[in-house]
């Protein structure tokens, strides 16, 4: 059985995505603060975590980054106010994987689950089909499709899944220029068409930890008015 840990300190809001979530077979954990939110999401095995920003004791933002640092890399899907850019932004920024708007209605919720579970397992089979060995070499970056893991000088990158998921897209196509929606449809899925801002805000993430100058990418290059390309030098 899939395992969710619901966030929120509103009872009621808590009561009722614990409701719906059970309802539709899943088990569920509820916190109800920052502190207990990292605590049980650092010790415990979680397909997801449902995570509202505005908290007691620490918020949403933080709760994220902490887990992040502690190479925690369950999906995560921010709840946020509606009309807060700046914390879905933020959110996104530091390693969440998706965010849902207040108010919502619980199918809205189960959708967003099972888009984020969904994409989350492509990328796992798609590792455990490829041979252990087969891994993708860039002279600085390479990926570990059996391991998921993707090394830059022959240190973790510490990529959080959905980064992963970005940056194999992008390799996959290499050389080739990919718009905003393209690779907004591969990578999230039809469900988010127009929310192309995830896009660039996944890549600037992206960038941070793959790039020996985020500031001047010679890897993950802007094609101004197009999109973005994923250079690989011939012969790779």
């Amino acid at each position: 059985m899939r395992k969710v840990l619901v966030v929120d300190d509103e009872p009621a809001i808590a009561t009722l995505l614990e409701y719906n979530l059970k309802q539709a077979d899943y088990e569920v954990d509820v916190a109800t603060d920052g502190l207990m939110a990292f605590n049980m999401g650092s010790k415990n095995a979680y397909d997801v975590i449902l995570l509202d920003l505005m908290l007691p004791e620490i918020d949403g933002i933080e709760v994220t980054k902490r887990l992040r640092q502690e190479k925690i890399k369950t999906p995560i899907i921010i709840v946020t106010a509606k009309g807060d850019e700046f914390d879905k932004v933020l959110g996104l920024e530091i390693g969440a994987d998706d965010y849902v708007t207040k108010p919502f209605s619980p199918r809205e919720v189960l959708a967003r689950i099972k888009a984020v579970m969904r994409r989350y397992d492509d990328v796992q089979t798609s590792a455990t089909t490829e041979d252990a060995s087969d891994s993708l070499d860039f002279g600085r970056i390479v990926i570990n499709k059996d391991a998921k893991q993707v090394t830059l000088d022959g240190e973790d990158a510490n990529l959080t899944p959905k980064e992963y998921e970005l940056l194999l897209f992008l390799v996959e196509r290499k050389n080739r220029v990919l718009s905003r929606d393209e690779i907004l449809s591969g990578v999230w899925g039809y469900d988010y068409a127009g929310e192309t801002r995830m896009v660039d805000i996944h890549v600037s993430h992206l960038r941070d930890k793959v790039e020996v100058d985020p500031k001047s990418p010679q890897v993950l290059k802007t094609v101004r008015g197009f999109g973005y390309q994923f250079i690989v030098e011939k012969g790779k």
